[in-house]
């Protein structure tokens, strides 16, 4: 039952919740975190554990897509990032981490000018894939149909087609838009898509054919989607709001189960571990891994939308660098920030709460934050 606050006279609207409104609470049965399985899986792929990198240049490049998937994640490269523009970024990079606040919107979109070029989506996603781990790269919905058949020559396991806003009826006057029903049906690998933040959207989506839907807006600690335009949605509500799309989908389709991603706005164990509390098969995650020492931004961060050539919704910040890529996945930890150890924070909440793989731990007792209601 939904909670609704009238606004004014003219306008009322729907309570809804952020992760840091939310508390998980433990159950009357415990375990040990060793006996956890933190393992998921998409379409015909397993992963030891729940964590995607986010297709960000502060975050992934091919050596780190690379590293992710000998640790058992899945490294999901920008194709329309640096590494695709141009034949060496590694200058740009260090460029951009030494850029004045001032100076680093106007220069990012400078260079990000540069054309993407096919020969390097191929040669990058070729160097991911002689590594020996799956190959996961992410194009914009705008530049999917230009570019799709590249990746999938390329040999892409999964796509990820990832915007501020996804849906399955855009609609535009001035071009033909991606139907994403007849594009999905037409691949041969899954599909990832999103952003959504409500049920009836990514319902949409699911019937798609999509095998997983990204929750959230992306960019988080980089956004500024809320400053610009206004749009905003507290990720608690809305991954519960898209795993309730989910059980209805399953009733429809005869059990076809579409995993759901949560996306951006975790930059901390214990906002990740919620968002699988919440009902998220896994997390992708940009500023936790933006901070790691191989990341490629160097301790700045920033996405798609600070580069945007005339409405840019995201900024570049400093992240910081605390640990090595492994440690920041699975400690152990010299501090108590929530920045390292991801994944024994999730072992040790399930085993709080009883819980000894993902699915199960979705039905854990939650409560509300009296700090929300003020």
């Amino acid at each position: 039952m939904t909670q609704e606050i009238e606004i004014g006279l003219g306008k009322k609207g729907r309570l809804a919740y952020s992760l840091d409104d939310i508390a998980i609470v433990p159950s009357r049965r415990t375990r040990d975190p060793k006996d956890v399985s933190t393992a998921w899986q998409i379409d015909a792929y397993q992963f030891d554990v729940p964590v995607l990198s986010a297709p960000m240049d502060s975050v992934t490049s091919p050596a780190t897509a690379i590293a992710m998937g000998k640790l058992g994640a899945l490294g999901v490269l920008d194709l329309e990032g640096l590494w695709t523009r141009y034949d060496d970024p590694q200058p740009l990079l260090d460029e951009i981490s030494q850029l004045d606040e001032a100076d680093a919107t106007a220069r990012l979109q400078q260079i990000y000018e540069e054309p993407i070029k096919p020969e390097l989506i191929t040669r990058r996603l070729h160097e991911i894939r002689d590594a020996g781990v799956t190959v996961a790269g992410a194009l914009s919905p705008q530049r999917t149909q230009e570019f799709y058949s590249t990746v999938i020559d390329a040999g892409v396991d999964l796509f990820v087609i990832r915007g501020t806003a996804v849906s399955a009826e855009h609609v535009s006057e001035s071009h033909e838009p991606l139907n994403l029903k007849k594009f999905i049906y037409d691949l041969d690998v899954p599909v990832i898509v999103g952003g959504a933040a409500s049920y009836t959207a990514a319902l949409h989506l699911m019937r798609t054919g999509a095998a997983g839907v990204l929750v959230g807006f992306g960019g988080g600690a980089v956004s500024a989607t809320r400053a610009t335009i206004g749009v905003h949605a507290p990720l608690a509500t809305a991954i519960a709001d898209v795993a309730e799309a989910r059980r209805d989908y399953m009733d429809e389709s005869g059990g076809r189960y579409v995993q759901i991603i949560a996306d951006g706005g975790m930059g901390t164990s214990g906002s990740f571990v919620k968002a699988l509390a919440m009902g998220a098969d896994a997390v992708m995650l940009g500023a936790p891994l933006a901070r790691a020492e191989e990341a490629p931004g160097k301790g700045t961060h920033w996405g798609a939308e600070a580069r945007h050539p005339s409405l840019p919704r995201g900024k570049r910040t400093k992240v910081g660098t605390v640990a090595p890529l492994q440690q920041i996945l699975f400690g152990p930890s010299h501090n108590a920030d929530g920045t390292v150890n991801f994944i024994g924070a999730l072992r040790r909440a399930m085993a709080s709460t009883g819980y000894v793989d993902l699915k199960n731990f979705q039905h854990c007792d939650v409560a509300v934050t009296l700090s929300h209601l003020g």
